[in-house]
């Protein structure tokens, strides 16, 4: 997953909102959003190499969601998928504060972690200082840097979540379009404006717009959640691979 706009405790109705889109090599196997046959209760996608998710929820209200931080050091094989980090979560009743201050990042490579349960979101990564951040209500954006690291991708990303928020009655039969239109922006950030991760300026510019799409790599999936007050929440994710969308998926959690 490369960018994650989130609108936190913003909506008269629903206290979370996602808008996510996951990057990922096309070749690598996946399963699209079902609800998951483990007894786990999550609801997400499922690398079908690792068994994790990068985006999940349950029916209690429980969220998570995972990126890799891009820095451009190349790092050996670490114990655990960072798809683990969110089924974790979401299969625990831990607060995630508890959640956020346990996570040994020395088991993961370099990740990014939103965890909530409704009550509170909290951020951690094992790149930057601190065991765990709690999120203000606000619109926030989360990329492969530090959460509001004003990336072009990130700093379009909030702004436009910021205007479709407005625009959404929250009711489980609205529209969730201007959502996915914002997901789908392909406009490459200015060279002036883009990050230095250490990957060279021709792969900055190929990563820079909100939906990515090279020969090889891009965005797999698009997601939309939105979780009401009630822990009710609605799920729609569509898939793609290198040439055009494959799938869409909608599922539905009543309180």
């Amino acid at each position: 997953m490369c960018l994650l706009l989130i609108a936190w405790k913003v909506h008269p109705t629903c206290p979370l909102i996602v808008a996510a889109n996951r990057d990922e090599f096309y070749r690598r196997p996946t399963k699209p959003i079902h609800r998951w046959d483990d007894g786990s209760g999550i609801v997400g996608g499922r690398d079908l190499t690792s068994g994790g998710t990068w985006l999940g929820v349950t029916a209690s209200g429980r969220f998570a969601a995972v990126t890799n931080v891009r820095d451009g050091k190349a790092e050996g094989t670490p114990p655990q998928s960072r798809g683990a980090l969110p089924t974790g979560f979401l299969d625990s009743t831990a607060t995630p504060q508890a959640y956020a201050a346990a996570a040994d990042g020395d088991d993961f490579a370099g990740f990014n972690l939103l965890a909530s349960d409704l009550d509170e979101l909290f951020w951690v990564s094992n790149r930057f200082d601190g065991a765990g951040v709690a999120v203000e209500p606000g619109i926030h954006g989360l990329s492969n840097a530090q959460l509001d690291t004003p990336w072009p991708k990130v700093t379009a990303g909030k702004a436009a979540l910021a205007a479709a928020v407005s625009e959404d009655s929250g009711a489980p039969d609205a529209d969730v379009e201007s959502y996915f239109e914002l997901l789908h922006s392909t406009d490459p950030a200015p060279r002036a404006d883009l990050p230095n991760t250490g990957v060279g300026v021709r792969r900055e510019k190929q990563l820079s717009p909100l939906f990515v799409r090279t020969r090889f790599y891009g965005t797999r999936a698009s997601t939309v959640l939105r979780v009401r007050s009630d822990g009710s929440f609605d799920l729609t994710e569509r898939t793609f691979n290198s040439r055009r969308q494959t799938g869409e998926t909608r599922i539905e959690e009543t309180s």
